[in-house]
């Protein structure tokens, strides 16, 4: 059976490249062997999501005379005996023997039995790993740009830092909705600013005062530099209409990729939609707030249809807090939302993991996840007996760390 696969490059990926003069080089032995600290992490999740983890690895050396290949077998037994590796295959070549299979060549690549190659990814910290990936045609190539002294990749998918992060983009790429980062914590933005699976960012009045947040003009500031591109969306805190106009024009003036929230309604139950219109067709990039009911997202539709690139945040997770089930609802919202190709629709204040699933599977194209979410997000494919395990284990040392006794322990002691 044809299988996805993630194709690994070694040294640099899984473990500690030796650099020298700042190229990479292998680990002499296996006591010079360093497993790095995220990979046996990055390596469960992506095989409880159903990819083949195979290793392809170059080692001129061998052929070179500069090392022994029973050194080399030792040291893949140990990151065998260590990593949920399914096969690891290696060239021996050198660049004198013309081979096919040493990268960026892709014959380790096409050889390796039952990998479904459009489905796969290959995973490398140098250009030889990418182009081999690309040369045998996989779905996707993520460089891990470790600093080297040598040409960085022109062909990668998606540049990360860390295998962490390379798991964190695979696991969601097949995802069309969006993940948009919600806080107000600089050091949370800085964080998910680092994550390539981060799409773009939300904050609100509530979230900023939590975080202890002073000067409004300074948080956006600090916010935009450091995001780069991505959307961002801040919100006016006035109740007057004409007032939220003046603020959201200000908000906006911040940066191009700024979007300015603007409830549905103020505090009065007065309708925004003509300040949205008048907002949308000026060229300010809206993000209707507080929507709850497919009326209200009709209403924003209308208004923001024509103009420029918009959002409406359907907080779904409330709707979900009042016992109505919010998948027919965003579903209803994601049709009518196809009459203005301009907006896009946001399933906001998401409670659990899979509301991220059901937003995909009705079409909306964000999400918004606190750092609670994104961390469960990390437990897509968990086995569940395993769970149910870590689970009981879990109960079992909250009751030992807080002493609890009952009469007739003692027999069982």
């Amino acid at each position: 059976m044809m299988q996805p696969t993630v194709f690994l490059d070694r040294d640099g990926v899984l473990n500690r490249a030796v650099v020298r003069d700042g190229k990479p080089h292998s680990p002499a032995s296996v006591d010079e062997l360093v497993i790095l600290p995220d990979a046996p992490d990055a390596l469960r999740r992506l095989a409880r999501a159903g990819y083949r983890l195979v290793v392809v690895t170059n080692q001129p050396d061998v052929a070179a005379g500069r090392q022994r290949r029973e050194v080399v077998e030792a040291i893949h037994a140990a990151l065998a005996a260590a990593l949920p590796i399914d096969e690891i295959r290696v060239c021996y070549h050198d660049d004198r023997d013309r081979c096919t299979c040493r990268k960026p060549a892709p014959g380790l690549l096409l050889q390796t039995p039952g990998a479904d190659l459009p489905r796969s990814v290959i995973v490398g910290d140098r250009w030889r790993d990418i182009t081999a990936g690309r040369r045998a045609g996989v779905g996707a190539a993520v460089w891990i740009d470790r600093a080297y002294n040598e040409p960085a990749p022109d062909d990668a998918s998606i540049r990360v830092t860390s295998l962490s992060d390379a798991a964190d983009w695979i696991l969601t790429r097949h995802l069309r909705v969006k993940i948009f980062a919600d806080g107000a914590a600089l050091d949370e933005i800085r964080t998910w600013a680092a994550r390539p699976d981060i799409q773009g960012f939300t904050t609100n009045p509530t979230l900023m005062r939590k975080a202890g947040v002073r000067d409004y003009t300074q948080f956006a500031r600090d916010a935009l530099a450091v995001i780069g591109e991505r959307p961002i969306s801040f919100e006016v805190f006035s109740d007057n209409l004409g007032e939220m106009e003046s603020q959201a024009r200000e908000i906006a003036s911040w940066g191009p990729n700024v979007y300015v929230k603007i409830p549905i309604t103020n505090t009065a139950g007065e309708p925004a939609a003509a300040l949205m219109n008048r907002l949308a067709l000026s060229g300010v990039h809206v993000n209707v707030t507080a929507v709850l009911t497919v009326g209200q997202v009709e209403s924003a539709v209308a208004a923001l249809a024509g103009g420029a690139a918009s959002m409406i945040s359907i907080f779904a997770g409330r709707i979900a807090d009042t016992g109505r089930d919010p998948v027919p609802i965003v579903s209803e919202a994601v049709a009518l939302a196809r009459r203005a190709p301009s907006v896009e629709l946001i399933w906001a204040s998401p409670r659990e993991a899979l509301n991220v699933y059901q937003a995909n599977a009705v079409g909306c194209q964000i999400i918004t996840a606190t750092t609670d979410l994104l961390a469960k997000l990390s437990m897509a494919g968990k086995d569940l007996a395993a769970f149910s395990l870590e689970t009981v284990k879990m109960f079992r040392d909250d009751a030992v760390r807080a002493g609890f006794t009952l009469k007739g322990d003692a027999q069982f002691a």
